[in-house]
């Protein structure tokens, strides 16, 4: 079983990076259920694919994150919905359903992103 309540780890991923979105649930929630149109509160953590690196995470800011999900990139977009309140879910998000190519402008451009979710609530 997957504690929620505590920061992920990820592990190093093996193996070229996929060219789609992969979504992976860690563990399901029971609660209400994100669709398209929600707005998310979540904890996240994010690592480059290639280096294991970690880019970002809620859990070092000590605050979970609350956004619409039309304004966050399509990789979440796509790989949010359908998961349950109380759930946490792996995404492995491929540069076109991140930040764009290489030299897009982003310092993540190119890069293919993995990131583990847990849905706090949903609205």
């Amino acid at each position: 079983m997957t504690d929620t309540n505590s920061k992920p780890e990820i592990d190093a991923p093996e193996g070229p990076a996929p060219e789609d979105l992969v979504i992976e649930d860690l563990v399901i929630g029971d609660g209400a259920e994100a669709t398209p149109g929600s707005t998310v509160d979540v904890h996240y953590l994010g690592v480059e694919y290639d280096s294991g690196e970690e880019f970002d995470s809620s859990w070092s800011r000590g605050q979970s994150i609350n956004f619409p999900l039309q304004a966050l990139i399509a990789g979440w977009q796509e790989g949010i919905p359908g998961m349950k309140v109380g759930g946490r879910r792996k995404l492995t998000v491929p540069p076109h359903k991140a930040y764009g190519p290489a030299g897009g402008g982003h310092r993540l451009s190119g890069q293919t992103l993995i990131f583990v979710i847990d849905l706090l609530g949903v609205s």
